[in-house]
């Protein structure tokens, strides 16, 4: 990390600023590979490893996305798969192609860093986090850049300075927490006067709650998580032309009939498709959360946190939906 991030953190305890580095080891000045950061305040100390600020414990609900997300760390990559698939949902959601540069950006739930990549190159000074091992796998998929700095830590408790980000930008990961509207109200605190939030969610209806993963999770989520990755690696691979084919004769409802996920509708090589199927199907299968949202919900959530300008619509993964905080009045 460069120690020049330390000033936009604050302590996870006691949300004190005075933090400082101790024990700095890395091959230059501002790039610290281990050490300890201090609080001042409160006395608690959060390890740096690897190069990262490490906020929250190495083992938590969000384990099976780091396991996930550093096996398959660039599969989902655009510069990997050559697609615009992360480029088009993230631009979709925020509403259209931007330039960034100058504003300073929080990106919860990073992953691997699909849409880490995307938001680098608009120009962004780019904050951010997962909760899980994943953002391992984001840091060495991004190229060093100043405007960049990961860590890791709690939605519900960003160890961050309030109302300072331009976006904050939340895809995929809310549905995914134990609370997902408690992990709403954290991400709207950060946004500045003026600011945009944007996050997606599953879609809460009928016809999602009948899909396989909500069938079979009670008993996957229960096993230690190699042994439903295991299971996947082997039935994925010849499951994907059944699922491509009923695909084609009934739509994405066709495709629900095999117990796995396919994306020919995305334009992927049968073997990227594969290689989505086997990492995306675990996701099915083994999160320790999944709530999915319906518009009224989300949208009744921007409402309540006071924000205008209020977009709550059917996405690319789900419900999307984005608002902005008020100027701070005079």
């Amino acid at each position: 990390m460069d120690p020049r991030r330390l000033e936009k953190h604050v302590c996870p305890s006691c949300r004190s600023n005075a933090l400082v580095i101790k024990n700095a080891e890395g091959p230059a000045p501002d790039r610290v590979e281990s050490g300890t950061i201090e609080c001042r305040g409160c006395g608690k100390t959060y390890p740096i490893v690897r190069g990262l600020p490490r906020f929250v414990p190495a083992s938590n609900y969000a384990e099976s996305f780091g396991f996930q997300w550093n096996r398959h760390a660039r599969t989902q990559l655009d510069s990997y798969s050559g697609l615009p698939i992360s480029h088009d949902r993230l631009w979709a959601a925020l509403g259209g192609k931007a330039d960034l540069h100058g504003q300073c950006v929080l990106e919860a739930g990073s992953g691997a860093g699909r849409f880490s990549e995307v938001l680098a190159a608009s120009g962004a000074d780019l904050v951010t986090f997962d909760y899980s091992s994943a953002v391992d796998a984001n840091a060495r998929n991004q190229a060093p850049s100043r405007q960049l700095h990961f860590f890791q830590g709690d939605i519900f408790n960003i160890p961050l300075s309030e109302a300072s980000f331009d976006k904050v930008v939340c895809l995929g990961v809310v549905q995914h927490t134990p609370d997902p509207q408690a992990a709403f109200r954290s991400l709207a605190k950060y946004v500045r006067p003026g600011g945009e939030l944007v996050i997606d969610a599953y879609t809460r209806n009928f016809v999602t709650l009948l899909q396989w993963k909500y069938l079979l999770r009670p008993i996957t989520r229960r096993m230690r998580k190699e042994t439903p990755y295991r299971i996947i690696e082997v039935v994925a691979p010849p499951l994907v032309p059944v699922a491509r084919l009923l695909r084609r004769i009934a739509g994405r409802f066709g495709a629900r009939f095999v117990p796995i996920v396919e994306y020919s509708h995305l334009r992927l090589s049968p073997e990227l498709n594969v290689q989505w199927a086997i990492p995306d199907t675990f996701d099915m299968y083994s999160p320790a959360h999944d709530h999915p949202q319906s518009l009224k919900s989300v949208r009744r959530w921007f409402l309540e946190a006071g924000f205008e300008d209020i977009n709550v619509r059917p996405g690319l993964n789900g419900v999307v939906g984005s608002g902005r905080r008020p100027m701070a009045q005079v």
